[in-house]
């Protein structure tokens, strides 16, 4: 199956976007009932994570103390400004895998995928590829 993408406007600096329904209805458009579904951000400074997805406040603590590790001002020396932002993708990671059992994204009951934006606001594409197996 070939891979579909989905645009995604994050709205600040440094936030986390759940697109658990559009990865969801992406998986439940496929048809495919056992597989894998790949996520892939292709942008430098921008990154995707599982994480819970009922409380907000785990998102902002998120957001808050990766601003604390990887401050946006530290003398760094790449030239455009923002390597904290991607300093913050590379600890994030550009890629998540989920199992597909029975036509859905096999989630556990809290978690959500998330767009992690780290040099916002920007339009971002996110690849999905699905794989029937």
């Amino acid at each position: 199956m070939q891979a579909t993408s989905i645009s995604v406007r994050t709205p600040g600096r440094v936030c986390m976007v759940d697109i658990t329904a559009k990865i969801e209805e992406v998986v439940v458009k496929s048809g495919v009932k056992s597989g894998i579904c790949m996520v892939f951000v292709p942008h430098t400074t921008a990154g995707i994570t599982i994480n819970e997805n009922a409380d907000p406040d785990v998102v902002s603590d998120i957001v808050k103390e990766i601003n604390k590790i990887v401050p946006f001002d530290d003398n760094y020396d790449h030239i455009e400004g923002n390597s904290a932002a991607h300093i913050k993708a590379s600890l994030f990671g550009f890629s998540q895998q989920m199992i597909i059992e029975e036509g859905r994204l096999l989630l556990g009951t809290w978690q959500g995928i998330y767009l992690c934006e780290f040099d916002g606001p920007r339009n971002r594409k996110v690849f999905i590829k699905i794989i029937e197996g």
